[in-house]
């Protein structure tokens, strides 16, 4: 009989399959591969890579990028494979039996695994019923659990909205534990609290290249954190913890970012359209975001995803017991056509009483 390590079998999981659409905004991937003259010049630079050698040339090579922009110390930053390996490498390093970790609800999913699997107690904060967080209460929260480690996703996944920057200081100044602020949506935003690190020691940023760059395929993430922080952090990880092909291509990406700004105001930019056609629909509430994805509520919410998924269009439906969620999708945004086929389907759903 196999002896597996005690409550594995009560682990919650994250549900990773995905199908193939014909539209497929259900993910908040970006819809678009890298652009051409970056897919070359990664190309260009994967030929030259050498697979026989440990990627500690390429580690440190986008570690000196990432620093040089945001004007901070190299050992300020932590890699990662995608900001989702660093986030759990957060809540091993601060938790552990008798440890709490606060984490708003709904947010993303895996921060009560990330809990689980760190043998810490997850503790749910509840956001209000427009998906805004007290940053007062959240405070209060901390504070009266001891928590060891407080975590929020800014701009929120799936709801799509976020706090000031004040805020976010407000938070950092007044607790006096770990604070982790997960900027997966960052770029779609603009607001970032990354130069407040320096000023509070217990605050420390994770971001990715999946959303913004293109790169959820490749697994790329990076932590910005004081150098105390970052030493112990590193701690969990295990030795060459990233390959070299997603090292040197992030590398090339990261390098030509700037090609990127299209991109993401041509997301803003639909983001912002789609919110208004939608919000006009009878029926249809709509949440604002500052993300590359939108929430919405009507009370047929299964009936409209099984509908749209008839026409091969994939969107993120929340089961009933999502904590905040019933009735709810989130849809990605996709191209101008891809938005426009999307909003149709919908319509026509609403309109037609399908």
């Amino acid at each position: 009989m196999l002896n597996y390590r005690d409550e594995l079998d009560k682990m919650p999981s994250y549900d990773g399959v995905e199908k193939s659409y014909r539209i497929k905004v259900n993910a908040n991937e970006s819809t678009l591969n890298l652009p051409p003259l970056v897919a070359e010049r990664v190309l260009n630079r994967l030929a030259m890579t050498a697979f026989n050698r440990y990627p500690n040339e390429e580690y440190y090579s986008l570690v000196e990028q990432i620093a040089k922009n945001f004007s901070v110390d190299s050992a300020q930053i932590l890699l990662g494979g995608g900001s989702s390996e660093i986030i759990e490498k957060v809540f091993h390093a601060f938790g552990g039996a008798g440890r709490k970790v606060v984490y708003p609800q709904p947010s993303f999913s895996m921060y009560k695994i990330y809990a689980k699997a760190a043998e810490a107690e997850g503790v749910p904060f509840d956001l209000d019923e427009r998906f805004d967080l007290d940053a007062d209460a959240f405070i209060a929260k901390v504070k009266e659990v001891g928590a060891s480690l407080a975590v929020v996703c800014n701009p929120n996944n799936p709801t799509g909205n976020a706090l000031t920057p004040a805020q976010v200081e407000k938070i950092a100044a007044s607790i006096d534990c770990a604070f982790l602020l997960d900027e997966a949506y960052v770029e779609f935003y603009g607001r970032s609290a990354v130069n407040l690190v320096a000023k509070y020691p217990n605050l420390l940023v994770a971001r990715t290249f999946s959303k913004a760059y293109g790169m959820a395929g490749a697994r790329v993430g990076y932590m910005i954190a004081q150098p105390d922080v970052t030493r112990m952090i590193n701690k969990c990880f295990m030795p060459y913890h990233m390959n070299v092909l997603t090292l040197a291509a992030a590398d090339i990406v990261y390098q030509m970012r700037d090609e990127f700004v299209p991109r993401l105001q041509m997301i803003i930019s639909e983001r912002k359209r789609m919110f208004k056609r939608l919000e006009n629909l009878d029926g249809v509430e709509v949440f604002p975001s500052e993300t590359n994805f939108v929430l919405i509520r009507l009370a047929r919410a299964q009936e409209l995803k099984d509908y749209l998924e008839s026409l091969n269009i994939g969107v993120r439906y929340f089961s009933p017991s999502a904590f905040g969620l019933k009735n709810c999708l989130r849809i990605s945004i996709g191209t101008r056509m891809e938005n426009d086929a999307v909003f149709s389907a919908i319509r026509f759903f609403v309109e037609a009483g399908q």
